[in-house]
């Protein structure tokens, strides 16, 4: 069996999957996703379009919220090609490069996501148990360097993995699990000595996701009892309202995370199509159903958004 290295004149070549047993409908099943595709595209753009127009939108809450709609267009453009051209063209076949490429976006949008969720929650625990100095706390000045430094971090942590995951062999039949590229598939596909990035990858997880979603957890519970101190139910109840949309985009991120998770460490009991399917919403959920809850959850968003589209009165 031919094995391939960086150092071989041509670069190794995957292919991708698409639904295995469903080749023959690939064309129709690309209708929806192109909608998926679509509804993520319109409802971040349309989210971004109105705190970028909307005066009254310009707080802190709000910024983080217009970091998050650029992550998640990220996060879906990222797999974009790959898939409609499975399910379009069926053009499975891809460079090395452009898989490593891929995977370094989809983990880089994947960490930065996780980060400004914490950012926002963070935000949220300011307004409600500082609500005094919350403007001067979070200048746009502290905004931007948070997301910078949110950014800066998600590069920096998943950049190594592509790197080490030029120098290995693939002597397997390079078919890869999905219609793109992850870490863990390509890894998978090595005949090297995988170590290295199998404990990177798992201190990744660990020290990224995982402190992410203590200190998460953490804030609620300093948040629910800053809430609980207030002594007006009604005080309590707008409080309490005000987290509702980030739970929500919290459990809508960190749920598919946890199906995917537990679909690698037992996937060989479960059906492909299943497989499948659990990487496409962890990738494709939070983008499109995150414009929804704050859309829906937020009074001003969705008061800026008729107002965008010239129904109703909208702030005017």
């Amino acid at each position: 069996m031919e094995v391939w290295n960086s150092s071989d004149a041509m670069e190794p070549i995957f292919v991708l999957k698409g639904f295995p047993g469903l080749e023959h409908v690939h064309s129709w099943l690309s209708i929806p996703f192109c909608l998926v595709y679509l509804v993520a595209f319109v409802g971040n753009v349309t989210i971004l379009s109105v705190i970028w127009v909307e005066s009254s939108l310009h707080q802190p809450m709000y910024y983080f919220l217009s970091i998050l709609a650029l992550t998640d267009l990220g996060m879906s453009l990222s797999t974009l090609p790959t898939m409609l051209a499975v399910l379009w063209l069926d053009a499975r076949e891809i460079q090395a490069s452009v898989c490593y490429a891929q995977l370094f976006l989809i983990h880089t949008f994947t960490l930065l996501e996780s980060s400004v969720l914490l950012a926002m929650v963070f935000a949220r625990f300011v307004a409600i148990c500082c609500p005094l100095h919350y403007s001067t706390i979070l200048t746009n000045s502290v905004i931007g360097k948070i997301g910078l430094a949110c950014l800066l971090w998600s590069i920096g942590v998943v950049l190594p993995t592509p790197l080490l995951l030029r120098h290995y062999h693939y002597c397997h039949i390079n078919v890869l699990s999905h219609a793109f590229c992850m870490h863990q598939d390509v890894l998978k596909l090595s005949c090297s000595d995988a170590r290295i990035n199998n404990i990177y990858g798992l201190c990744v997880v660990i020290t990224t996701l995982g402190v992410d979603s203590v200190f998460i957890l953490l804030s609620y519970v300093l948040i629910l009892n800053a809430i609980l101190g207030i002594g007006a139910h009604e005080e309590q109840l707008k409080a309490l309202n005000t987290c509702v949309s980030h739970v929500f985009v919290v459990l809508i991120f960190s749920v598919p995370v946890i199906g995917v998770s537990m679909v690698h460490q037992f996937g060989k009991y479960l059906s492909p199509i299943v497989q499948v399917l659990m990487a496409d919403l962890y990738l494709l959920l939070p983008p499109v159903l995150n414009p929804v809850v704050y859309s829906v959850r937020t009074k001003q968003m969705h008061l800026g958004i008729l107002c965008e589209f010239g129904i109703g009165g909208g702030f005017r």
